[in-house]
């Protein structure tokens, strides 16, 4: 802890049983700003016996307060507090530019699609139908869809408010009442959503926030025995840690891991409206995005006057401080910034030509975590640059021959979660995201305005199960069989 930290400096708690908790053992971690490495507030280090705590309220809820809501009540919950955060909107996206150094506009569109996702899975929590099976005459066979009772998440750092809306969402409207632990990070938004969701009604126990660090708080909610369903989203390397933890208890879990993606761009790609996306797709909260379109593959005749057009934007780009509505702000924290860093001094001292660079704004804190972004090209498939996720704003091109080409190095990495494919061609814009071994594939553009309704998640590398759309909604339940017998 930073003994030279102001008294002014905020003090945020867990979030268990409906109240606002200490950990168990008083201690507490700074949360330094990306904006310029100062400290400007302190989270509770959860503890296992605090995730204990938050299990135990979140299961007396589960059996109790919450299961005792009808869905449509549950449902005007939600809704209800789609509208909370709305309201609470610009407070919301200040303080996730403060701890999360994306610039202001990027939250407030995180914003936008929080209260989304409340208000989506608020409209569908009575409409999860179950079905009937024809069977003998003699029988009636019904199968419901159920929730699967305490479920635990843990949330990412890069998009907080986002991830929280779409996997805790879906879990509270499904009917599980939930435990959550933040990044350290980046915990500051959730708390404050936790606390309109208790001020706009939601039961005690039916939400519970414990902040710490992973190896500490994480780990003890990955592995408690009173979880029935995990959503984790992060690293493959973290991600195989959660699974095999949850693995000991015959716990399922839902793991979004990363990706690779590649964005293709054929000979007869409408360029005009396909480069703002092709760079916006890496740049995007620092490029720290798992579906970020981090590989560009051009096909020959048109590479360089690709590859040119694409320098030309990056060294426009400028990475600053959030108020300034820069195209980018800081990396997370120091390890990231370095990590980054790291990736692009290996690639220079392996020979890779930079086609092009951006740089830092002028007015941008110096203990900032700031990395300028950058373009390189050619660059070999092969390359580490082409085949690991670095979760920075550094883009990679490589050239492609044709179709078949172009789907073999798309689908050439140990990950699958996105791809793009810019063609005016509509058979061969079809054969080729059919070709795709991916969980989305965007055609003619990238991302879709974040997509809530959309499902999303990966193959391979990039984990596996769905959140977001109806979809998100089935993951977070199961199914219970009724035969009833006639007479």
């Amino acid at each position: 802890m930073n003994d030279q930290a102001s008294s002014a400096v905020a003090l945020h708690r867990n979030l268990i049983d409906g109240r606002d908790t200490a950990a168990s053992d008083g201690a507490l971690l700074d949360v330094l700003s990306p904006i310029d490495g100062l400290l400007f507030a302190r989270i509770a280090s959860g503890t296992a016996e605090d995730v204990d705590a938050a299990v135990k309220a979140a299961r007396a809820a589960y059996e109790g307060a919450w299961s005792r809501l009808t869905a449509t009540e549950r449902g005007r919950l939600l809704i209800k507090l789609a509208a909370a955060v709305e309201g609470d909107a610009e407070t919301l996206a200040a303080l996730e530019s403060r701890d999360n150094g994306k610039p202001l506009r990027q939250s407030r569109a995180d914003v936008t699609a929080l209260a989304r996702y409340f208000e989506y899975y608020g409209s569908a929590a009575d409409k999860l139908h179950g079905e009937v099976i024809p069977y003998l005459n003699t029988h009636f066979i019904g199968v419901e869809r159920v929730p699967h009772g305490v479920t635990g998440h843990i949330i990412p750092w890069n998009y907080p408010m986002q991830i929280f809306g779409r996997s805790v969402g879906a879990a509270l409207a499904a009917g599980n009442a939930t435990v959550v632990k933040p990044a350290e990070d980046a915990s500051l938004t959730i708390l404050r959503v936790a606390a309109l969701a208790r001020e706009v009604g939601f039961p005690e126990g039916a939400l519970n926030i414990v902040t710490g660090l992973g190896r500490i708080a994480g780990a003890a909610l990955a592995a408690h025995p009173g979880i029935d369903f995990l959503s984790f989203t992060g690293s493959p390397e973290t991600g195989t840690m959660v699974q095999t933890a949850a693995a000991k208890n015959h716990v399922g879990v839902t793991l979004e891991l990363g990706g690779k993606s590649a964005q293709v761009v054929f000979d007869d790609a409408d360029l005009e409206r396909a480069l703002p996306a092709l760079v916006n797709a890496i740049i995007q909260n620092g490029g720290q995005t798992c579906s970020a379109g981090s590989r560009l593959l051009i096909q020959r005749g048109i590479f360089k006057d690709v590859v040119d057009a694409v320098a030309e934007r990056f060294r426009a780009l400028r990475a600053g401080r959030p108020d300034r509505e820069p195209d980018l702000g800081p990396m997370i924290n120091q390890a990231q910034q370095r990590r980054v860093q790291a990736y692009l001094e290996r690639a220079k001292n392996e020979g890779l030509t930079v086609a092009a660079a951006g740089g830092i704004a002028s007015d941008a804190p110096a203990g900032g975590y700031y990395v300028a972004p950058t373009f390189f090209a050619p660059v070999a498939h092969e390359s580490v640059l082409s085949q690991e996720e670095v979760f920075g704003p550094v883009l990679v091109a490589t050239p492609f021959e044709d179709e078949a080409e172009a789907v073999r190095l798309a689908n050439g990495t140990a990950y699958g979660l996105a791809a793009g494919v810019w063609t005016r061609d509509a058979m061969r814009s079809t054969r080729v995201a059919r070709a795709m071994r991916v969980g989305q594939v965007f055609v003619n553009c990238y991302g879709a305005g974040g997509g809530v309704e959309l499902p999303f998640g990966g193959f391979g590398r990039s984990g596996h199960g769905r959140e977001k759309g109806f979809e998100g909604l089935v993951e977070f339940t199961t199914t219970r069989t009724l035969v009833i017998a006639h007479g």
